[in-house]
């Protein structure tokens, strides 16, 4: 029998957890899969790029080698930009001009930076300046670790989790850092102005300076970057400039290809697009009128997607996530999920401020329910946090009960969650170790734990750690 010919466009992180779905219900010998990347790496985990930034090789963030691919039966089409789409007559095209047919295409094009439209970006060749820098792939971050010199300046535009970390990062490197960030609030998404303001001391004790409400206006320099101008005629002096600005869904190729778009590439409940056997998942996707952009909603979103491809599932549907983030933003703990400001009237509002240790923590709570929470400088009660939040349970009447170690150790030591991203328990990680993996690398692949957002790793270290030491032996 003839397999149906599966084209995913896009090898980003969605790609990569789709791939592993897939592989979970037997999709990949189902279909006959093509993987098109634009990048000549496997799909890599983007949120660790600063890895590379440190020193790191592209090695160390790679999600699935092009080794893989090959031993999964899928074929991958990398260092390749899909240049066309016709749903019409079921065919792509590739930028070496190469024809390709497909029973079945996913959109995971995923998203672009956004750049700011100010002047001086571009040289004269309508290029990025000399010393003009996107922090978004291994290229970009190879090609900043090159212009970074002790001593150097850099204006780093976005106070997001990116621009953070690519501030740490090149502050790491003995460069001079200043972060230009547009709101109030460093993560604004994230976090409150409040939990903004532990944050950013806790940023600029890093030693890495830190402008907020600041406008970008220019890049400054005729032939390469000398600094750059923000909004009331302030200028910052600077050898490079990386912009971490956030992201716009990818959607060019699907809008070219008459697949219908909004800010994202449109879906319904199936992940499906208005046409039959064109889908979309990741960060392109737009659901419900929401374009997500951190992992846990992704994942799900290609959970739902391979039950319905497969029909592992058929009746399998996408309604949503209830975001919540837990990372941590060069070198502070921070975790967030659902509403970070009070909604209605009558919701209720628990903040817990410890300057001294230079921790914020804020409920936010509806009906005697957590509606949202944020947590800045101690994580340590998000698990017991997101359990509550997903399941709506009741608050305690006490409410700083939840932060207490009680709460945190509510469950059985082997259903603590570690891996936010991928459900992966201690249990589970020592049940690896016990059948054999001896390095974060190795239970990392027989679980996915730290693939995600990659805050676990270090618990995930320290239990390898543990299981490394040899048992204690009585005299």
């Amino acid at each position: 029998m003839t397999r149906r010919k599966l084209a995913i466009i896009g090898n980003g992180m969605a790609t990569g957890r789709l791939l592993d779905d897939l592989a979970r219900r037997g999709g990949l010998k189902m279909f006959d899969v093509s993987v098109f990347g634009e990048e000549p790496h496997g799909c890599y985990n983007r949120i660790l790029l600063n890895r590379i930034l440190d020193g790191g090789s592209a090695d160390e963030i790679i999600l699935k080698p092009a080794a893989w691919y090959a031993e999964n039966g899928v074929t991958f089409r990398s260092g390749l930009r899909v240049n066309r789409v016709s749903h019409g007559t079921n065919r792509l095209w590739t930028a070496n001009g190469a024809e390709h047919f497909f029973d079945v295409a996913v959109f995971a094009t995923g998203s672009v930076p956004r750049i700011p439209t100010v002047d001086g970006v571009n040289g004269p060749n309508g290029k990025p300046k000399p010393g003009v820098f996107a922090y978004r792939t291994i290229a970009d971050v190879e090609r900043m670790r090159a212009a970074a010199k002790p001593g150097s300046r850099a204006v780093v535009v976005g106070g997001g989790l990116l621009g953070l970390e690519a501030a740490k990062g090149l502050a790491d490197l003995g460069v001079h850092v200043t972060v230009a960030h547009l709101f109030d609030t460093l993560m604004n998404r994230q976090v409150d102005a409040l939990g903004g303001q532990f944050l950013r001391r806790a940023i600029e004790k890093l030693g890495i300076a830190v402008r907020t409400s600041a406008n970008t206006k220019a890049v400054l320099g005729r032939d390469r970057v000398t600094g750059l101008s923000l909004g009331g005629g302030q200028e910052l002096p600077a050898d490079f400039v990386v912009f971490a600005s956030g992201i716009r869904p990818r959607v060019d190729l699907a809008t070219e290809a008459e697949v219908p778009t909004n800010s994202g590439i449109l879906v319904d409940d199936r992940m499906q697009t208005d046409l039959p056997d064109v889908y979309a998942v990741g960060e392109c996707a737009e659901h419900g009128g929401v374009v997500y952009g951190t992992v846990q909603p992704i994942y799900e979103q290609c959970a739902v997607l391979a039950d319905v491809l497969t029909g592992a599932n058929p009746a399998a549907r996408y309604r949503g996530s209830k975001v919540y983030t837990k990372l941590k933003v060069a070198g502070v703990e921070v975790a967030s999920m659902g509403a970070i400001e009070a909604v209605h009237a009558d919701d209720e509002v628990v903040q817990v401020i410890e300057e001294k240790r230079g921790v914020y923590r804020k409920l936010v709570i509806q009906n005697g329910r957590l509606s949202g929470a944020v947590l800045v400088g101690d994580a340590s009660a998000a698990a017991g946090l997101v359990r509550r939040f997903e399941r709506g349970d009741p608050l305690p009447p006490n409410r700083l009960d939840v932060f207490a170690s009680p709460e945190r150790t509510a469950l059985p030591a082997v259903n603590e969650l570690v891996c936010n991203c991928h459900g992966v328990t201690r249990g589970m990680l020592t049940d690896a170790v016990r059948g054999g993996c001896r390095t974060v690398q190795d239970l990392s692949a027989k679980t996915g734990a730290g693939t995600g957002c990659g805050s676990c790793l270090g618990q995930i270290a320290a239990l390898v750690g543990k299981a490394a030491k040899p048992a204690a032996v009585a005299v």
